[in-house]
């Protein structure tokens, strides 16, 4: 017993030491909201580990969990479901006042297989959508966990779903700082999960 117990303490200390080596930060602890402000629409609560939104059909505006900070470049990874409906992961994302409540890019996250593809609110729409090929690569299902992996140094976007890249864009004239959002599309039934979002802000773009 006390062999079994040593050997889960070295698997747990190795584990940690490579969470802390690789240089990712927690942005969401688990288990409040702490470091996020929701926007009028919809339901944010965390529950079993997890940021859970819901909103009614009836609900028209859009309800975003917005970060409370500011970030330029970074590599964020996420675990995301969705149950129902059409959710988002923005970035880069400016505060408006509108049914939106947010300018900027989103990954998009919703139960179809334009998953992982970019649209930019309040701009140019749909900017990158997955390909056929991604799509049979990545193996993407509605209401499975999936990996979300999304980089973002100076002007180029590379975007992974379950790590198979999704979208990129390369030298792009978007925004190159703002927040992070979590979305609940108005008019939809929604529910949508998020949970171990972790950054890394030490990064830097690769020479040409």
């Amino acid at each position: 017993m006390k062999y079994l117990t040593w050997i889960l303490v070295c698997i747990l200390t190795f584990n940690f030491a490579s969470a802390k080596e690789a240089g990712f930060t927690p942005i969401f602890d688990g288990k409040t909201l702490k470091g996020w402000e929701p926007m009028p629409g919809g339901k944010w609560e965390v529950v079993d580990g997890a940021i859970v939104g819901t909103s009614p059909r009836s609900e028209r505006r859009h309800g975003i969990l917005l970060s409370d900070k500011e970030y330029s470049d970074f590599v964020v990874k996420v675990k995301f479901r969705v149950i129902n409906g059409d959710s988002g992961f923005y970035f880069r994302s400016d505060r408006v006042k509108s049914a939106v409540s947010v300018n900027g890019f989103q990954v998009e996250v919703d139960t179809s297989q334009e998953t992982g593809g970019l649209y930019e609110t309040g701009g140019r729409a749909w900017v990158r959508k997955p390909s056929p090929e991604v799509v049979r690569k990545r193996a993407y299902k509605r209401g499975e966990w999936t990996d979300l992996e999304l980089s973002a140094i100076g002007r180029d976007v590379t975007v992974k779903i379950n790590g198979v890249v999704s979208a990129e864009l390369k030298n792009d004239r978007g925004r190159t700082k703002g927040y992070f959002g979590l979305q609940l599309h108005g008019g939809q039934d929604m529910h949508v999960e998020f949970r171990d979002i972790v950054i890394r802000t030490d990064v830097k773009q690769a020479s040409k």
